[in-house]
């Protein structure tokens, strides 16, 4: 709870947190037990979620194999669109220099934003329940790290000597243009800039992974992608290939 709010806004605020962490439990299958508010100079909330599965009902880490394909289910950008989103309400310079430049306008910032929401507050629960169903290797999700940076820890995970070449960074529609204007290097065309609540990066045969696509967009009615493949790698390295392409991703939400 944020210290700095009145009494009065901090309980609404407080409130409206919590029914919206424990909606999202809910659309996720699973229920809050417990918990505790501590004053803060942010409005935050978080938690852990466990859970007790059987052999056959997950996938494990570490079964990439070479000629697996790699699919990502939600695009890049999050970073890029959510500091635009900032510089705009606070009018920084920034922001002035992407007006300035024709860069982008204030509705592309906008739907920007709203796609970079629509895509974080989309849960990966049916992107990960039908990974078992289309035989999946191996996979983790995109966060904190980047792309690249997640890519290298899946790769140094695996039982077998094998790399992973990207050859395809579906972003967020602006974000990659934001990115090669210079006005701030979030490193999102090198693979490193940080998602939130970013997607899952799976590793399977090229089949499974046309139907395991085809299925989560009927299902979550927004894209998935292959992005990249498996190769044969003793140094196990996670690399972009210099002719990526970047996909422009529309949301639907």
């Amino acid at each position: 709870a944020c210290r700095d709010m009145s009494e009065d806004e901090r309980t609404i605020c407080t409130k409206e947190m919590v029914k919206g962490f424990n909606d999202a439990c809910l659309e996720a299958g699973t229920s809050v037990t417990g918990g505790q508010t501590v004053l803060n100079p942010w409005p935050v909330i978080g938690g852990v979620a466990t859970t007790i599965c059987s052999e056959g009902e997950y996938v494990k880490s570490d079964g990439a194999q070479v000629g697996d394909v790699v699919v990502l289910t939600k695009p890049l950008g999050t970073q890029v669109a959510v500091n635009v989103h900032e510089w705009r309400v606070r009018q920084t310079p920034k922001w002035q220099e992407l007006l300035k430049r024709n860069i982008i306008s204030l509705e592309e910032a906008e739907d920007m934003m709203h796609a970079a929401v629509c895509s974080m507050s989309r849960l990966n629960r049916h992107a990960g329940s039908l990974m078992v169903k289309h035989h999946a290797h191996a996979g983790t999700d995109v966060t904190g790290f980047g792309i690249l940076g997640h890519a290298q820890n899946l790769m140094d995970n695996q039982s077998a000597e094998v790399g992973m070449e990207i050859h395809t960074l579906p972003c967020i529609a602006k974000t990659s243009k934001v990115e090669e204007s210079g006005v701030l290097d979030f490193r999102l065309l090198k693979g490193y800039s940080a998602e939130t609540s970013g997607g899952l990066m799976i590793c399977m045969k090229e089949e499974d992974a046309v139907a395991y696509c085809k299925e989560l967009e009927d299902i979550d009615e927004e894209p998935a992608w292959i992005i990249g493949r498996v190769v044969e790698d003793p140094n196990r390295k996670a690399s972009i290939v210099d002719d990526f392409k970047t996909i422009e991703v529309e949301m639907k939400g």
